[in-house]
């Protein structure tokens, strides 16, 4: 697999990167395992995971995984900071820093590749924050830091403390929701991390699953639509709007004899500024799927008329 720098760092990345958000929960310890060593014997490197994630039990399944490759053969990016469930804010200093050794404990390595700020956090000072991340780097305990699900302004202005700051370890990446349903990135964050350098980790770039088009004509029963637990997080891509964009899509996975998971993954990932498009296959099956993207390159006329089927999605 191909692999891409991370923005103007020396971060090198796969292409496509595996997402573990249902590690631990959707997705047990053996399926986990399958996942795992189908990507990384493709050439995958780039393995994301997050504190947040199954309370921690994705980093838990990762981490006894980990130990059966070299270390760096993969690139291992979590997240804290996210304060979901909590009333102390994720952010801060304290939390940040015993949340980073929790990680590393449940991953069983001594550092990460990557560190992301999960999101914002208008209860804590960003120079708190940003602090946590440079003492990380500082202390070997992360290689590169970056964020996770921020504005365009916000992205500006934590550069932009940083830069007065004379930060000597900058953030490097962002990490956000990029798709053909969901390119509000557009309006302000890519141009925002082209412009200072971040590479950008597109996650669900899959649009949730949807523009796989098994969505087409119903639920499948064992699809995350038809899950208590996430059938909130696919349903607004089942509307109108998603369902042009995926018919869309399909047409244009027929006229060049792809499936239509080629086609929006091969679409998001070589988007400008896109370090790695992230996938969240739950079975061996649909990893292989996504892994044929390798040998795709969309025509420019094909990705034309897809940006313009799409373009509500901005």
């Amino acid at each position: 697999m191909q692999e891409r720098f991370v923005g103007h760092s020396g971060l090198a990345v796969s292409r496509i990167g595996l997402g573990t958000a249902s590690w631990g929960r959707d997705t047990d310890e053996h399926e986990a395992a399958e996942l795992f060593r189908l990507f990384v014997d493709a050439g995958g490197t780039l393995i994301d995971t997050a504190a947040s994630y199954a309370a921690g039990a994705s980093e838990s399944v990762l981490g006894a995984l980990v130990s059966e490759v070299r270390r760096d053969e993969v690139v291992l990016v979590s997240k804290a900071g996210s304060s979901a469930g909590s009333r102390r804010p994720g952010t801060s200093r304290a939390a940040m820093l015993d949340g980073l050794d929790a990680s590393l404990a449940r991953l069983g390595t001594d550092h990460l590749d990557l560190w992301l700020v999960q999101g914002w956090e208008p209860r804590v000072p960003v120079d708190e924050t940003l602090d946590a991340l440079e003492h990380a780097v500082a202390t070997g305990r992360t290689r590169y830091v970056g964020v996770a699900n921020y504005t365009g302004w916000q992205t500006a202005y934590a550069h932009t403390r940083q830069e007065l700051r004379d930060c000597a370890a900058p953030i490097v990446a962002t990490e956000v929701e990029y798709s053909l349903l969901a390119r509000h990135a557009e309006r302000e964050v890519l141009p925002a991390a082209v412009d200072l350098g971040f590479g950008v980790l597109a996650w669900s770039a899959l649009g949730r699953g949807v523009l796989t088009g098994k969505y087409r004509y119903g639920i499948p029963s064992d699809s995350r639509a038809a899950s208590d637990h996430l059938a909130g997080f696919v349903d607004p891509y089942l509307d109108e709007s998603a369902r042009q964009v995926v018919e869309a899509v399909c047409r244009a996975a027929d006229g060049l004899q792809l499936t239509p998971l080629e086609v929006a993954l091969a679409w998001v990932r070589d988007r400008r500024g896109v370090a790695s498009a992230l996938i969240g296959p739950r079975t061996a099956a649909q990893l292989k799927a996504a892994l044929s993207v390798e040998e795709v390159s969309l025509p420019v006329e094909i990705a034309d008329a897809l940006d313009d089927v799409s373009v509500e999605s901005i």
